[in-house]
């Protein structure tokens, strides 16, 4: 089997993923106190989905699943935002063409390779889009580590990687799980406006930039958010910005579909306070933006500008 594996992978990285691993899906399935500790301390907010009881069993999602081949994109680019309180900050992985699409289409092509690969062969693929503990399970394939930040880094490319996964009743050799290498660093933690890493691998939606400026629906930001925002409108890559692994070790992407939209790099927070369902589609097309709908960004632009002005 283990030349299958090998072919597995190979065809991965024919298809243009960065990074392709490969884990056993067996009767320990991995982090699921941790997920249950989490939840129970209400750190996912309102995210509902995260509650959903097929996270903690990958089997209930495919009961014959045999193994999981975990890949991961890079999605860096090199560009710098601007300085200046005028200008709005948006998450690089909102930059370009959305990963969603980007990456489904990739794992629906490995899909249907594994599948014609042999009779009863099954393979189904995720992309951010399943009840998969991607992170845990790239980890377990050894692909990368759960970052003190709980964003998951690799060696080769940092944390700024796109994660998915495909399922399969394939009896593949699994790789050897990534061990931990943050060490001592702490500047995550340290550099988080509103505290959201709560003590290491451990973050709290509830005061997390990221969340509140893409799954909060509500009509204002809670008053101990709004004033730390920074800037950011779409998603916060503060944390990643200052861990040393993505300083040192990113490096641009060879996807065009990542490139940023030119709307993207420089937005102003007066534009954004104001825009309008037509703009918003004219800004965002094919874009993991779209997610954060014109009341929301007008709502987190002027919550920026807002404290602007105190």
């Amino acid at each position: 089997m283990s030349l299958v594996s090998s072919q597995v992978k190979q065809q991965a990285l024919e298809l243009g993923f960065h990074k392709v691993g490969i884990a056993t899906v067996d009767q320990t399935q991995p982090e699921t106190q941790h997920l249950q500790a989490w939840l129970a301390l209400g750190y996912q907010a309102d995210m509902a989905w995260m509650t959903n009881p097929k996270r903690q069993d990958i089997r209930s999602v495919m009961p014959l699943a045999r193994s999981l081949v975990c890949v991961a994109l890079n999605y860096y680019t090199p560009d710098a935002r601007p300085e200046g309180k005028e200008y709005a900050k948006i998450s690089r992985y909102g930059w370009g063409r959305d990963y969603h699409k980007v990456m489904s289409k990739k794992l629906k092509a490995l899909s249907s390779w594994l599948i014609s690969q042999g009779e009863g062969i099954q393979a189904r693929a995720y992309a951010d889009t399943g009840p998969i503990q991607d992170k845990v399970w790239a980890q377990r394939a050894g692909i990368g580590w759960i970052a003190k930040n709980g964003n998951l880094i690799t060696r080769e490319y940092g944390s700024w990687v796109f994660l998915g996964e495909v399922l399969t009743n394939l009896d593949l050799t699994p790789d050897t799980p990534h061990t931990q290498h943050c060490g001592t660093c702490t500047r995550c933690l340290e550099a988080c406006p509103t505290q959201a890493i709560t003590q290491p691998f451990v973050v709290d939606a509830n005061r997390c930039i990221a969340y509140h400026t893409i799954e909060n629906r509500d009509l204002e930001l809670p008053s101990a958010i709004a004033p730390h925002l920074q800037g950011w409108v779409a998603g916060c890559d503060i944390c990643q910005d200052v861990c040393p692994w993505n300083q040192r070790f990113a490096q641009p992407t060879d996807m065009l579909e990542f490139q940023p939209y030119p709307d993207n790099i420089a937005p102003k927070l007066t534009d954004l306070a104001e825009i309008s369902e037509e703009d918003w589609h004219k800004r965002f097309p094919s874009s993991a933006l779209r997610r954060i709908k014109p009341v929301m960004l007008r709502r987190n632009a002027r919550a920026n500008l807002d404290t602007c002005s105190i």
